[in-house]
């Protein structure tokens, strides 16, 4: 592990080479995955996670382990999350939301129009219905397939960490048997290739810099991190917490708010942003992007949302998708 500039850290294809290979792994195999203890107040065992993990021959520390999942998964605020934003939760709410659309758009159209037939509006109603939420719920498992702020980005810290190890750590579930299906993916992944081969791209297009910059910017402009930080820490220890705590993110100070009435409550807001800086060199934006988006990937790769894209086997670097993940973040932020 290499520090470039602003103290963002990238994979050197030495440090890859350098980890233990385990040849009956391939990329995109699931190691394992770790079902939740709760429907309603998710969580993972991770001294479990652990022990089968040391079965398969993966010896991870618990700063590389139990320590980052904790920090980005076992707060009750993203438990919440991950509750009202499961599939469950979208399954049950479906008829719920039907019925309250339905019983809406039927009493607004019994005042203003009069039919002598009752089954027609009936009928009419049932067809507003189901086109209002049908396209509510299309919305939603649409932007399941982008990369989720709430959970993805929480997980590149882990990955930074996992990546040594080629393991990779992903959020996924379903409806399965009208039972949801949340668990705690470990994905195997020898990042070295697709760190190598998104590299080349990002050189090849060396001679489009400004282009290339202009478009990930604008697909990329949304994954902005707003956090507060105390500034009655020291200067030198809250720059250095905040290294530790964003490997990978950019910082840009925004706004210092100052209560006067409450100095204690003073908060520094400062925003991360995910977007690799234009100074770095090509692995490393290659690098960042990568992580960035491999909990995300990965999400899609364990629940076969994967299938509607094609390209030509050779260039892929995962046998068990129809893409890998460097191809997955040339379609989505360089084409």
């Amino acid at each position: 592990m290499m520090e470039g500039q602003n103290g963002i850290g990238h994979l050197t294809e030495e440090d890859v080479e350098d980890v233990q290979i385990r040849p009956k792994w391939s990329n995109g195999q699931c190691v394992l995955a770790l079902p939740t203890s709760s429907t309603v107040n998710p969580t993972f065992d991770l001294s479990q996670c652990r022990a089968k993990l040391e079965d398969d021959g993966f010896e991870i520390p618990v700063r590389d382990l139990e320590v980052p999942l904790k920090i980005a998964l076992d707060v009750p605020s993203v438990r919440r999350y991950m509750v009202f934003n499961s599939a469950l939760f979208h399954f049950i709410f479906a008829p719920i939301l039907y019925m309250v659309v339905w019983c809406a758009v039927f009493s607004t159209l019994h005042i203003y129009i009069t039919v002598s037939d009752y089954w027609v509006l009936c009928l009419s109603v049932s067809l507003v219905a189901i086109f209002i939420t049908t396209t509510i719920i299309f919305i939603l498992h649409h932007s399941n397939k982008d990369i989720d702020m709430n959970l993805d980005v929480r997980l590149i810290q882990v990955n930074e960490r996992m990546v040594k190890h080629k393991l990779l750590v992903a959020v996924a579930d379903w409806v399965q048997n009208c039972n949801g299906n949340m668990k705690l993916y470990f994905v195997y992944w020898d990042m070295s290739h697709c760190l190598r081969s998104l590299t080349e791209t990002l050189e090849e297009q060396s001679f489009v810099a400004k282009d290339l910059e202009k478009k990930m910017k604008r697909r990329m402009s949304h994954l902005v991190l707003v956090t507060e930080v105390n500034p009655e820490v020291g200067g030198s220890d809250m720059e250095q917490d905040l290294d530790e705590q964003r490997p990978l993110l950019g910082e840009e100070e925004i706004s210092c708010s100052t209560t006067s009435s409450q100095r204690e409550d003073t908060k520094v807001t400062t925003s991360y942003s995910l977007f690799p800086d234009e100074s770095l060199p090509a692995q490393a934006k290659a690098y960042q992007l990568l992580i960035t988006y491999s909990a995300a990937y990965m999400k899609l790769l364990v629940s076969q949302r994967l299938s509607n894209h094609r390209l030509r086997p050779r260039t892929n670097h995962c046998s068990a998708a129809p893409l890998c993940l460097c191809q997955y973040i040339k379609r989505k932020i360089l084409q």
